[in-house]
């Protein structure tokens, strides 16, 4: 896949690896009984991975029926089970320090990891909540590590009301708690700014979606 990218003028790590989480992590309490985690820069050396998931991992581009007609979804897929192997390394090991960090408090481990390839300021995702599943009714974590050219991740209350903002890219952590996907939702809005590729790898839980 060729997609050029303009790589992070302030991390220069030539290698991927984790920073700590405890301590380090800022937690932003919601109403409803929702929260976020946000890390900027949990992943030093982020282009390395972004190399790799830019290449050919098998990102699909899918359709969904909108109304009376089949459109394209707005960003390239892909979907990793339980127990399939990651396509970099310093992925298996940030899937390990979350289970680590957050799995006292989730009480159960993350078990997939979705993909999303947003190849240009085109690409987006509407206003959501990943309420498929079990998640639906209750609390669970939804774990977020972005890889490229830094994107808006917005959250507003389900219902509407005022919107926080989270930017995402070059290695960052964001971490959805709690009610959160019941109670809130979010998104990536289209831009018309020249921004380069993002991918974002989601880690949750097995029944959430």
């Amino acid at each position: 896949m060729e997609l050029a990218h303009q790589p992070s003028m302030f991390d220069v790590a030539e290698e991927a690896a984790l920073t700590p989480l405890r301590g380090r992590v800022r937690r932003h309490v919601l109403d409803g009984g929702a929260w976020v985690d946000h890390l900027p820069g949990w992943v030093r050396g982020s282009d390395a991975v972004l190399e790799v998931l830019l290449g050919d991992i098998g990102w699909r581009a899918d359709r969904r029926q909108m109304y009376d007609r089949e459109v394209a979804v707005p960003r390239l897929l892909r979907w990793y089970g339980r127990g399939e192997a990651l396509p970099h390394p310093l992925l298996t090991e940030a899937h390990a320090a979350l289970d680590a960090h957050y799995g006292p408090e989730l009480g159960e481990p993350f078990v997939t990891a979705g993909m999303c390839l947003y190849r240009d300021g085109r690409d987006s995702v509407a206003w959501h909540g990943d309420r498929l599943g079990r998640s639906r009714t209750q609390d669970t974590m939804v774990a977020i590590v972005s890889f490229g050219s830094p994107r808006p991740l917005l959250l507003r209350p389900v219902g509407g009301g005022e919107s926080l903002r989270f930017s995402l890219g070059h290695g960052d952590l964001v971490v959805m708690g709690g009610s959160c996907q019941r109670t809130w939702e979010h998104c990536i809005p289209k831009t018309t700014r020249p921004v380069g590729p993002r991918v974002s790898v989601q880690f949750r839980p097995a029944g959430v979606a």
